[in-house]
């Protein structure tokens, strides 16, 4: 099982009136944890892009247990879920400082080649990547 954890400092642009994370907030703090996990095992957005690769989210997911306030340093747990096909799938934990789980999702993205427009394969190179690090 692949999975990478990543901190972050919550903002006061990212907040609310309330002092809480703003909801629309969390879809970026979810790709922050695809790109650093991906990143993790030597791949890059950028790279997949340059490879003629994109990959838009399909589906996302979240539940919204416990406010995240404003200068609060968050965990992010990522995890790699399954094996990559023409899809991907990632699973996400939020926790505070005090190891309070704050906020789960999850995202499922496609991999598209970017000069047909359509859905395709998970690049090979990407998929040695996943495998060379289980």
């Amino acid at each position: 099982m692949i999975r990478n954890e990543t901190k972050i400092r919550v903002r006061y642009g990212e907040t609310d009136q309330m002092g809480y994370v703003y909801y629309g907030n969390y879809a970026q703090f979810f790709e922050v944890g695809r790109v650093e996990l991906l990143r993790s095992l030597g791949v890059s957005y950028k790279s997949l892009e340059k490879s003629g690769i994109m990959l838009p989210v399909l589906h996302m997911e979240i539940n919204y247990l416990k406010p995240a306030k404003y200068d609060d340093l968050l965990i992010l747990e990522t995890k790699l879920v399954g094996k990559p096909m023409v899809k991907i799938k990632f699973e996400f934990k939020i926790f505070n400082e005090e190891k309070e789980l704050l906020t789960t999702g999850e995202t499922t993205l496609v991999f598209i080649d970017m000069k047909k427009n359509k859905p395709t394969k998970a690049p090979k190179y990407l998929l040695d990547k996943l495998y060379c690090s289980i």
